[in-house]
């Protein structure tokens, strides 16, 4: 059996690889989120914005520090060592990036795309959690998940079976694309910017977002993020994504 120091030495810069075991409960969560020392180059972890236990129950003080903090920081770190000798890629942002990958060498598109990828999937992600006390859709987005998906129940059961059909590691997504609202899932750290959605709402189900409380049980999990979704900050994305 793993000790907890055992554990917490196994996280290293190449996140996507990390394996973890559960974990004694009982250490005191940090009071607030800090941002980790910015790695060498053009792309940086942003700030969490808020406590590392914010969201709990549903999402647990532990795994928000390792995975804001280690794993995303290793992503960063990978990014920034893509785009060392790529001068003319380094000056776009990682959002220009994932739209147009072909401006990329292909010796590091693959790279550039599971690090950048997973830059800006989970830049997104921190801005859209917040304990929500069984909120529901806002604004124009809650009208467009009426029209587009057939109401908050029906997008609930669709987003969950994407989420929870993932196989491996990934992510669902509420997109937006061609005048609607669709959900899809992607694998790795792959983003709807490289096919030309916007993303509205995304969930990580790779195991580290999740293995330390819930252990091999995704679906608790995802039935757990209905609780922690930021629906402003969600409505804000559509809008902008609407707006063009």
């Amino acid at each position: 059996m793993l000790t907890r120091r055992d554990v917490l030495k196994t996280v290293g810069v190449t996140a996507a690889t990390l394996a973890v075991a559960p974990l004694v409960r009982g250490q005191a969560a940090a009071p607030a989120a800090a941002v980790p020392p910015a790695p060498t180059g053009p792309f940086t972890v942003p700030a969490l914005g808020y406590a590392y236990d914010a969201l709990e129950p549903y999402i647990d003080a532990q795994t928000m520090q390792i995975h804001h903090d280690k794993h995303h920081a290793a992503y960063v770190a990978n990014l920034n060592a893509a785009v060392a000798d790529l001068p003319a890629v380094a000056k776009m942002s990682v959002e220009q990036i994932l739209a147009d990958l072909s401006k990329v060498p292909e010796a590091a598109r693959t790279k550039i795309r599971n690090n950048g990828g997973g830059h800006a999937n989970h830049t997104l992600f921190w801005t859209l959690l917040k304990k929500n006390a069984n909120g529901k859709p806002v604004g124009e987005l809650a009208a467009a998940i009426d029209k587009d998906l057939g109401g908050y129940d029906a997008f609930q059961k669709n987003f969950t079976a994407a989420a929870t059909g993932v196989f491996g590691s990934g992510w669902a997504w509420l997109v937006y694309e061609k005048g609607k609202l669709q959900i899809t899932s992607l694998p790795n750290q792959d983003s709807p910017l490289s096919s030309g959605q916007a993303p509205v709402l995304g969930l990580d189900v790779w195991e580290h977002a999740y293995y330390l409380k819930y252990q091999n049980v995704r679906a608790s999990y995802v039935a757990a993020f209905y609780n922690v979704i930021n629906w402003e900050a969600a409505n804000e994305r559509f809008r902008k994504a609407v707006s063009g």
